[in-house]
Parts: structure tokens; sequence; C-alpha cells
């Protein structure tokens, strides 16, 4: 009985074992691709950020500029990506077990962890930033 029990749960739960692998990989690209994204537009934004420390702004206002525009932007992502897996939800109920497809608690959970695996993401170079030398950043260019 403990066999055909076995057998008759293992496709579900090699179902959920791959969502789960892809899913912890989707994020680790993403909180790769965040950082990739601000430390590139930091790295542009250098003599700015340069010229704001020169003319007094503090490390936290450099923080939060950058820290702003990165969250704005990731939460943007998840109103696009929630509005998606909602259109979606036809189609993976058959893949779901003792959830709703239309879970709040799921959705504001995965959201939740998006924004702050994004916050990590953008902190790392936001952190630089603030460390920016004004006498290097305006002898830049």
């Amino acid at each position: 009985m403990e066999d055909l029990l076995y057998d008759s749960v293992a496709s579900p739960r090699f179902d959920a074992r791959l969502f789960g692998i892809l899913a912890a990989l989707a994020l680790a690209l993403t909180l790769v691709g965040i950082y990739a994204v601000v430390s590139y537009a930091i790295r542009h934004r250098t003599r700015e950020f340069g010229v704001r420390i020169a003319l007094g702004a503090e490390s936290g206002d450099i923080l939060q500029l950058v820290l702003k525009r990165g969250v704005v932007t990731v939460l943007a992502g998840v109103v696009i990506g929630l509005a998606g897996a909602l259109s979606l939800t036809r189609f993976l109920h058959s893949l779901l077990f003792d959830v709703s497809p239309l879970d709040p608690a799921t959705y504001a959970g995965v959201a939740a962890m998006l924004v702050a695996v994004s916050l990590l993401a953008c902190y790392i170079p936001a952190r630089r930033a603030t460390k920016v030398d004004p006498m290097v950043a305006l002898r830049y260019e």
C-alpha cells in the first residue's frame, strides 16, 4: 500500500521540485539582473553623484536617491508580473494542490520576497555610490 501511495504522488512531487528549482533559478537571475542594471546606471551617474556630494549632499541622500529609483522600477515590474500571473491562473490550476490559483497570501508572499531581494540587489551598488570621491568624479571626464 505504501508503494502504491508513493507511486501515486511521485509525478506531482517531481513537478513541485522542478518548479521550486526553476523558481529559485529565476530569483537568482532576477537578483543578478537587477544588480547589474543598477550598477551600470550608477556607473554612468558617477559624475552626478560627485557633484551632489561636492555641493553638500549626505551619503544618506545619495543612498535614498538610488534606492528610490530602483524600488520604483521593481514595483512596476512586480505589478506587471502579478497581472501576468493572474491572467495565467487557468493554465496553472491543474498544477496546484491545496492552493487556490487566486490565493492572496501566495501572491503577497512572492511579491514581498521579490521586493526584498530586489532591495538587496539595489542596496549594494547604492552603497558604492555613496563612497564616490567628488574630486575623482569631477575629473572623470
